[in-house]
């Protein structure tokens, strides 16, 4: 293994850890707020200022002025975040933080494999094996296990 996948692969963990946490913490703020649309709305405010500052500190907003060109349809990676965001605010209070995630994890990897399988959206091409489909089979296990727990 190179250091690069080492890296690419810590930073990859360390997001994983994230998404937990941040269901936790906006269904908290949601409940709080009594409203899971508002805590959304927070946390895209935050993460706006997060991110435009990273922007400004690495390449500037000059970049922004050809996002107009691009085609429209890579636009829906907005709403896809805000489904998540707003169905993870709402849905983890009431189903649990550990069955969420396990659904959500499910759903990312048998997406993920279609993704690979037939090199959509330019994805490199990388085919579901036995040993892969073996794979998602037993995380599809693991969701029924974990809710019957």
């Amino acid at each position: 293994m190179t250091a690069e996948t080492m890296r690419y692969g810590a930073i990859m963990i360390l997001a994983g850890i994230g998404i937990p946490v941040l269901a936790a913490l906006n269904a908290q703020l949601g409940h709080r707020l009594a409203s899971p649309p508002a805590a959304a709305l927070v946390l895209f405010a935050v993460a706006f200022c997060g991110t435009a500052l990273v922007v400004v500190l690495t390449s500037g907003f000059s970049p922004l002025a050809e996002a107009p060109g691009e085609p429209k349809h890579l636009f829906l990676a907005g709403l896809l975040v805000a489904f998540y965001v707003l169905s993870i605010t709402w849905v983890a209070p009431r189903f649990g933080i550990g069955n969420a995630i396990t659904c959500v994890l499910l759903g990312q990897l048998l997406s993920a494999a279609l993704i690979d399988q037939f090199g959509l959206m330019g994805a490199i091409v990388r085919q579901v094996t036995p040993a892969r489909a073996l794979g998602l089979c037993l995380m599809a296990a693991g969701v029924v296990l974990a809710q019957r727990g």
